[in-house]
């Protein structure tokens, strides 16, 4: 399916299906948490979380996906994401765009 974060495709003509959206929720486990705290002192990425955000990204892009796919469309336009936090110690993300399909 194609995924564009444009409002066209070029070339291509389409009509719109609905909205479509992609969502995860993830939590940071203890070990995680320990090693972050370990490399806030000395500074630097914390890799596991930005391995962790990367698979949140992944699955939201993966259920976008099935979400337009199962309403039949050709791709998505308008693609964006977005994250926020729940309680302290999850992390929602949010992958959301315009399922269209070619004409």
């Amino acid at each position: 399916m194609l995924i564009t974060t444009t409002e066209t495709i070029p070339g291509k003509q389409y009509e719109i299906i609905s909205e479509v959206f992609g969502l995860t929720t993830i939590s940071r486990n203890m070990l995680q948490d320990l090693g972050a705290g370990l490399k806030s002192v000395i500074g630097g990425e914390i890799k596991a979380y930005t391995n962790m955000q990367r698979e949140a990204r992944d699955k939201a892009i993966d259920r976008l996906k099935l979400e337009a796919a199962d309403l039949g469309a050709d791709a998505i336009v308008m693609m964006r994401f977005d994250s926020g936090t729940i309680q302290a110690d999850m992390q929602s993300v949010v992958a959301y765009g315009t399922a269209v399909k070619f004409i």
